[in-house]
């Protein structure tokens, strides 16, 4: 598997930010962790090897993100400065690493990435795509949270209503819908540790229906927990949906 890692400085944060790529081939994905979680967790817990049969195929690249949860959703203190740092987060993304991303794997300029996280990462995900369907079309989301309500302890403000997507939604005007050019896929369990995730799950998938904007959310067994060995196997099913969906429409 050919594997490329960058550690490069931020303008945004101020400080040198880590990622890494996978693949040879096929459209590019950007990854996100946990909650907390860094940019080499998706290949230490198994995620990297669970979606490796596309990678090899050059069917899929992954570039997996480094977060800074700790000092945003994480963080404990004034709420307005936690948004800020999760705002220039989202700014680093979309206006560093996402241009480095595709210069270094050779996406033409009408190519977009796809977005894919698990946990708090899924709502990230989701959140690019949401936020900049000029950069990203389609969403792969695992056992999500799709708001900042909780995680920024009733705080709430200009800035984390633009990082809660479960939110803002009903707000995104007809004309902007259009943008959209690819599905969301959801999946969540129905285990342990799952239930918060799951009644976010079952709302953000309505949410994206009444708009109407293509979701499809499967939801996974009651022995299927909040973990990664099950994200491993959620993964492997989803991604070939996701791939042969995106193939579809350039077929139209």
């Amino acid at each position: 598997m050919y594997i490329q890692y960058y550690k490069e400085r931020s303008e945004f944060l101020k400080r040198e930010m880590e990622f890494k790529t996978y693949g040879h081939g096929g459209p590019v994905c950007l990854a996100f962790s946990c909650e907390g979680g860094r940019f080499f967790d998706w290949e230490d817990r198994g995620l990297v090897n669970a979606l490796g049969f596309l990678i090899d195929a050059g069917r899929l690249r992954l570039a997996c993100a480094d977060s800074i949860d700790g000092e945003s959703w994480l963080a404990e203190g004034e709420g307005r400065a936690r948004a800020e740092m999760q705002e220039r987060w989202f700014c680093w993304l979309t206006r560093e690493l996402a241009p480095h991303v595709r210069e270094a794997c050779g996406l033409s300029k009408g190519e977009k990435l796809l977005t894919a996280g698990v946990s708090l990462g899924a709502g990230h995900a989701a959140n690019f795509y949401l936020r900049r369907p000029d950069l990203f079309c389609g969403a792969v989301c695992l056992s999500g949270s799709y708001t900042a309500r909780g995680w920024f302890g009733g705080y709430a403000d200009d800035l984390t209503l633009r990082n809660s997507p479960a939110d803002y939604l009903r707000l995104v005007s007809a004309a902007r819908l259009k943008e959209f050019t690819g599905p969301f896929l959801l999946c969540c369990g129905q285990g342990p540790y799952e239930g918060g995730f799951l009644a976010e799950t079952r709302a953000f998938e309505a949410a994206l229906a009444a708009k109407p904007l293509p979701a499809r959310a499967d939801l996974w067994g009651t022995d299927v927990s909040h973990d990664w060995p099950w994200w491993q196997k959620e993964l492997a099913v989803l991604f070939p949906r996701m791939l042969d969906a995106l193939a579809a429409m350039k077929a139209e």
